[in-house]
């Protein structure tokens, strides 16, 4: 009779066991709680999808819906990481034979050799002018700091005011991403102080289209203060001293060398705070300078971006909306054999499309098939 009440529970003891069993080795599809972080998740969704970055940003390689109207259409398009997680029902997108990591554009996988093109003349458009509209990116470093006091960090506060005085300044500067540069190249083995080598240049050129890094240094401010009988009649003046250079991405030129100091008289505060208000003074006169220095600087600089990725007929390029491009345009594209030169004369292409935050697909009309991190420099724009 005391033996009858183990029967029954033997089965629920080995249905456990089993279940157990099966938890310790994975993790059952039919478990409401998954295993391993949620960007694991997203890895397994792309696992037999081409993804590549272009301008910074993740893309998934899809067929073109409207491929088959014929045209100008490309075969195939890239749409951001994201939006294709959250739609990826209503995309078709190629699948990949092997597993492989995100392709960094514009330094990708050689492309298998196309068949040699027939001889043809190749005209470029040098009499035609850059269009006022293109906007070029440059890229402010954090100014190394030499105060006169050791609790103050002005450096990464002026370059943050240089940023905001520029894009007042001139709509057709883009300024890209300092910490987001640096994080990168840190990646790659490389330290701030190797902003100004050819090969650190090089790659922010090709990467992110930086067409000019700019850094610099500063000294100061030095406060000049009176005392009065009261605080209000305190007066107090400033001075600030900046050294700057702008250096081409392309050629790796210093394209200018700029000392700014303000005048110490249209700093001069009285009142309370009067030290700190005069500092904001000469600060502000500073950056008028410099910026003025750099907007005229980058007006002497030639337009231009790269062939990030070419997949077929497809030229995929690292400019788009942003940079001020238009469907239509046509750009003469180059082979630089060396840093500054523009190269071989290869051929053009027209743009068909735009996409991403700052990226466009152009096709060839003229000349040689293109490669990746080929020149691109504006020919001219349809209908003019």
């Amino acid at each position: 009779m005391g033996a009858k009440p183990i029967k029954p529970l033997f089965p629920l003891i080995l249905f456990l066991s089993i279940i157990f069993f099966l938890s310790a080795c994975s993790t059952p599809s039919w478990l409401p709680i998954k295993k391993g972080p949620p960007h694991q998740a997203k890895k397994k969704e792309l696992l037999d999808k081409e993804v590549i970055l272009i301008d910074r940003h993740e893309y998934v390689k899809v067929l073109n819906p409207r491929a088959s109207e014929g045209g100008n259409q490309p075969k195939y398009l890239y749409v951001p990481v994201d939006e294709y997680l959250a739609k990826r029902e209503s995309f078709t997108s190629p699948s990949v034979k092997s597993d492989r990591a995100p392709k960094a554009l514009p330094a990708g996988t050689p492309l298998s050799p196309a068949p040699a093109p027939e001889i043809e003349t190749v005209t470029t458009s040098v009499s035609v002018l850059p269009d006022s509209s293109l906007k070029k990116k440059v890229m402010i470093t954090h100014f190394d700091d030499h105060t006169t006091s050791a609790e103050e960090a002005l450096g990464d506060w002026l370059a943050e005011k240089l940023v905001k005085e520029v894009t007042r300044r001139s709509p057709y500067l883009l300024t890209v991403d300092y910490r987001m540069v640096m994080e990168f190249l840190g990646k790659r083995g490389s330290s701030p102080s190797a902003l100004e080598s050819p090969e650190t240049l090089r790659t922010v050129s090709e990467i992110f289209g930086i067409h000019a890094v700019v850094l610099g240094e500063l000294t100061g401010p030095y406060v000049f203060t009176t005392k009065g009988a009261r605080d209000q009649d305190a007066t107090s003046s400033a001075i600030i001293k900046i050294e700057m250079k702008i250096i081409d991405t392309f050629s790796g030129k210093i394209l200018n060398s700029v000392s700014a100091q303000n005048a110490i008289s249209p700093t001069k505060e009285r009142g309370m705070f009067a030290d700190e208000r005069a500092k904001g003074r000469a600060f502000d006169l500073t950056l008028s300078d410099l910026s003025r220095s750099l907007s005229g600087a980058m007006d002497r600089l030639e337009w231009f971006c790269r062939v990030a990725k070419v997949d077929g007929e497809s030229v995929y390029i690292n400019a788009g909306k942003l940079s001020g491009l238009k469907v239509g345009d046509v750009m003469d594209v180059f082979r630089p054999q060396k840093p500054g030169d523009r190269g071989e004369a290869k051929g053009k292409i027209q743009i068909l499309a735009l996409f991403g935050l700052d990226a466009s697909i152009g096709r060839m009309i003229q000349g040689k098939r293109p490669e990746e991190e080929d020149l691109l420099r504006f020919a001219g724009r349809e209908g003019t």
